[in-house]
């Protein structure tokens, strides 16, 4: 049973969701040879107060811009 696990901001649309889990669910059944009923698509949003890169939280990157 694969699992996919998409981790993002959100902001994306039930719309978007809906196409992604699609598009997704088609990938991994033609690579894997698996149905499309034992593979599960997990979405997980995050805050912008809650991812970070580059040593920085993502409310924080646009200060870039001001050096």
């Amino acid at each position: 049973m694969p699992i996919v696990r998409i981790e993002m901001l959100p902001g994306r649309s039930l719309a978007q969701k809906r196409e992604l889990v699609r598009l997704i669910t088609d990938a991994v059944c033609n690579v894997a040879h698996t149905d499309p009923k034992s593979t599960h698509v997990i979405f997980v949003e995050h805050g912008v107060e809650d991812w970070a890169w580059d040593g920085k939280l993502y409310v924080d990157q646009d200060d870039d811009d001001e050096d």
